[in-house]
């Protein structure tokens, strides 16, 4: 059964994992409206949407000619608040920017696993909309990359070895 969830403005937004180094789930959470809503991503994607972010927000900056969107992080809360359950496993996100709202909006969209018979055009993936502040989104950019950076330095011990030669 698929979910449309908007939250709009939403109190806080953050990425953070849950488990052991090697075994951490990483979750995308948002908050306002007296909900929480934690998703499961990938740690690639919150890679991705740190720098994303950072790009798109950057870029913003630079053509609107608008203000420093820079948080104090020391004052910002990036902990993952209790309950954290995931809703659904993301399969897809988009970012866009909303120059008369000045808001960023990331939407998050679940993965669908098809099951043999199932017809692909009956699928349909539940829908998470976060609006948040450019402040709120850069924090959450430069948050996630200190995130990723925590696992293990040498991606060899991660159990997924790709060799490539040419």
């Amino acid at each position: 059964m698929s979910l449309e969830i908007e939250l709009d403005p939403i109190d806080f937004v953050t990425i953070g994992t849950v488990g052991p180094k090697g075994r951490r789930v990483f979750y995308l959470q948002a908050g306002g409206q007296g909900q929480v809503i934690s998703l499961i991503i990938e740690k690639e994607q919150a890679r991705a949407i740190a720098e994303a972010l950072r790009d798109m927000l950057d870029e913003i900056s630079r053509t609107l000619g608008l203000s420093n969107d820079m948080p104090d992080m020391a004052r910002m809360n990036m902990e993952l608040r209790e309950p954290i359950e995931g809703r659904f496993r993301i399969s897809r996100i988009g970012l866009a920017y909303s120059e008369e709202r000045d808001r960023v909006l990331l939407i998050a969209e679940e993965m669908i696993v098809l099951h043999e018979g199932q017809d692909p055009r009956q699928a349909s993936p539940s829908v998470v909309r976060l609006w948040g502040t450019r402040t709120q989104m850069r924090a959450l950019s430069l948050h996630a990359m200190d995130v990723v950076k925590q696992g293990r330095a040498n991606p060899a011990h991660n159990g997924r070895v790709l060799y490539y030669w040419t």
